[in-house]
């Protein structure tokens, strides 16, 4: 049995920029732990698998150490597959089952729109061993219920965090109970972006993940929240950085991106 699978770029209008998912589209059901091992030896920080299930596509994805509960690019890069092996026209909207509840993708445009859920924050505290970790003092910590988001002075602070491999069991340490943590600011004025951030990824083994669409779910209503605005465009200024565009509406977010495919073969299953 060979199954489809595709390596995408997600948050991204050229190769080699966004974050890189594979998309395995599956004809029967598989155990999970053959889809952890083959995430791991996909060593992406996200493979997402597809199932055809009546109307609507099961979705789970995996980073190379764990079963993720969310995940923005694995959506996304799942979308673009979708078209390439589907032959979607770009007016359908995608229904997929997850363990976060029903999520939808439809494409406007060159754009993929996802539909995911906002996730509120709350004031957390900020610890000296979150400092020392990080290397810099917060202006503010808030959590949401998948990740600390930390706001930090300036967009020069969060693109030139010395934030090394290394220093993963540190953070990781420094934030018990989080998937990671997001550190963000305001972005510079003229810029054509509303806030910058970065993700790191401790508790799922990925020491910074280049464009997190997930992450956004709590960066859209917070700074939605301090700006004072229901549209937003975001830059995760990682080497390989990506465009997230924000959307505000209510208790969800529409997440948009580009997505450009590098290749496609087959798994010998």
């Amino acid at each position: 049995m060979t199954i489809s699978f595709f390596h995408i770029d997600a948050f991204a209008d050229h190769l080699f920029a966004g974050n890189p998912a594979a998309v395995c589209i599956l004809d029967v059901e598989q155990e999970e732990q053959w889809m952890q091992q083959v995430a791991q030896e996909m060593n992406l920080p996200a493979t997402a698998f597809l199932l055809k299930q009546g109307p609507n596509w099961s979705l789970r994805w995996f980073s190379p150490t764990v079963e993720l509960a969310l995940c923005g690019h694995g959506t996304l890069a799942s979308t673009h597959a979708l078209r390439e092996y589907a032959g979607l026209t770009g007016s359908e909207t995608v229904n997929f089952t997850t363990r976060a509840g029903l999520l939808t993708a439809s494409y406007k445009g060159e754009w993929i729109e996802l539909n995911f859920p906002a996730i509120s924050t709350e004031p957390a505290e900020t610890s000296k061993e979150l400092i020392a970790a990080l290397g810099t003092t917060p202006q503010r910590v808030v959590r949401g219920n998948l990740d600390l988001l930390v706001e930090v002075q300036s967009e020069d602070v969060v693109r030139h965090l010395h934030y090394l491999p290394s220093d993963l069991d540190a953070l990781k340490a420094a934030t018990p109970g989080v998937r990671g943590i997001i550190v963000t600011s305001r972005a510079d004025e003229g810029q054509a972006y509303d806030f910058v951030s970065r993700f790191f990824a401790p508790a799922t083994g990925i020491a910074e993940d280049p464009v997190t669409g997930s992450a956004h779910c709590s960066l859209g209503p917070y700074w939605g929240a301090r700006l004072g605005k229901q549209e937003l465009i975001g830059y995760q200024a990682s080497k390989r950085g990506g465009t997230v565009r924000v959307r505000l509406d209510n208790d969800r977010v529409h997440l948009s991106g580009q997505a450009i495919m590098l290749m496609r073969g087959e798994l010998q299953a």
